[in-house]
């Protein structure tokens, strides 16, 4: 992706057209419910372990969508900023319902 994007509500469109595989979507949910649990563990414990698995299972979950189902190259090696919002978005969309997964 070579485009700039000046804002979010320009970027998040093209976003969603970047996670069009419905398993591409299901791999960023599952990648984000459990770095979300790996947070909390990490909240009970104290065990610094669970934030790295936090980290490692997030983005392997998204990366694993990319690669394996979309073929294309995550958003957030060229917008980083945006991605992460976007990803926490299309998230809660997904668990209201307003976005399939």
């Amino acid at each position: 992706m070579t485009a700039r994007f000046a804002s979010f509500a320009e970027f998040y469109p093209y976003y969603l057209t970047q996670h069009a595989d419905r398993r591409c979507r299901r791999a960023h949910f599952i990648g984000t419910s459990s770095a979300i649990a790996s947070i909390a563990q990490y909240i009970d414990s104290l065990n610094a372990w669970w934030l790295l698995f936090a980290l490692v299972s997030g983005y392997g979950g998204a990366w694993i969508g990319h690669f394996f189902y979309e073929k294309n190259k995550p958003a957030s090696f060229s917008q980083p900023w945006f991605s992460f919002r976007a990803d926490w978005v299309m998230y809660w969309q997904m668990l209201t319902g307003k976005l399939s997964w």
